[in-house]
């Protein structure tokens, strides 16, 4: 299962594989969740303030038994109830119950207030605190990464995006950009094409290529995503799929294979565009609980 880690920027590793906690809720359900996860061989775990299940995360790592130095966590500052990036991490620490995360992201650059060099130092503060080993972004544009880097002291490691099929020709300059900065790429959601925009135009090659290797559709996608040079973040609530997503990382396309799934993906249908609609609406409500209904303009 050769999901091997992918080396940052400043030497150390990041798994080329992680359990996301977007969307499976609170309580017992993402306990047991990441609790699958960690037993079948996952060792990266990204959560999220916005998400609200830090807490539930944490409590499965710790049951785990894992030494903290064998498994990476990732989690993101949100800018829930308009608290500043050193006391959100402070909190995100006491729900995850550890005293480091391995990763800390600002969660969109619409967060990074009152911009984003300002906020970027506060990020750089909490890394020379020891409160995260390295710090990042997730859903900055070349505009952004092109401020940011024009005024950071420590270059983020990482911009975890969204990236599948029917959203790769849009998301490529952003792909160009990190690669040329040396900035590694997560990718989030890449299973859209068969979970939330099945019969679309990806399902084509995906299916002819899932029947000649003998796998399924979602290990097709994941071995498509890991091609493209990034850590693939992918959530399951059942066991066999978790399993399945592992082996995906013995399985490698031929060019010609990747290209047809990416020419597929140019002809892309509505509801993965209506997905990214949805998600910049996730991000408006968040900027909301930062700076107070009354301070956004149209609302």
């Amino acid at each position: 299962m050769p999901w091997d880690p992918i080396k940052l920027n400043d030497g150390t590793e990041i798994p080329g594989l992680a359990f996301g906690t977007w969307k499976i809720g609170n309580g017992e359900g993402p306990i047991s969740q990441v609790d699958t996860a960690i037993s079948v061989g996952f060792s990266h775990i990204d959560t999220a303030q916005a998400y609200r299940n830090e807490t539930e995360a944490g409590i499965a790592i710790r049951e785990s038994g894992l030494a903290r130095q064998d498994i990476f966590i990732t989690t993101k500052y949100s800018g829930l109830n308009g608290l500043d990036i050193t006391t959100s991490i402070r909190n995100s620490l006491n729900n995850l119950g550890i005293e480091y995360v391995d990763l800390y992201l600002i969660h969109h650059p619409r967060l990074a207030v009152p911009d984003i060099p300002t906020a970027w130092k506060q990020m750089e503060a909490i890394k020379a605190q020891g409160l995260v080993k390295n710090i990042g972004i997730s859903n900055f544009g070349v505009k952004d990464l092109t401020i940011l880097l024009a005024s950071c002291s420590v270059k983020p490691v990482a911009n975890q995006i969204m990236l599948q099929p029917y959203v790769y020709a849009e998301q490529l300059p952003t792909i160009e950009f990190c690669q040329k900065a040396g900035i590694v790429v997560e990718a989030y959601s890449p299973l859209i094409p068969i979970v939330v925009s099945p019969g679309g135009p990806v399902d084509e090659p995906v299916n002819k290529l899932a029947k000649k290797y003998s796998v399924t559709p979602d290990q097709i996608l994941l071995a498509w995503t890991k091609s493209k040079g990034a850590v693939v973040i992918t959530t399951s609530s059942k066991k066999e799929r978790l399993e399945g997503y592992l082996n995906a990382g013995d399985l490698t396309l031929e060019p010609k294979e990747l290209l047809s799934i990416d020419i597929a993906g140019t002809k892309g249908p509505n509801g993965a565009r209506a997905e990214i609609r949805r998600m910049l609406l996730v991000f408006l409500f968040l900027g909301c609980l930062y700076y107070g209904l009354e301070n956004i303009s149209g609302l």
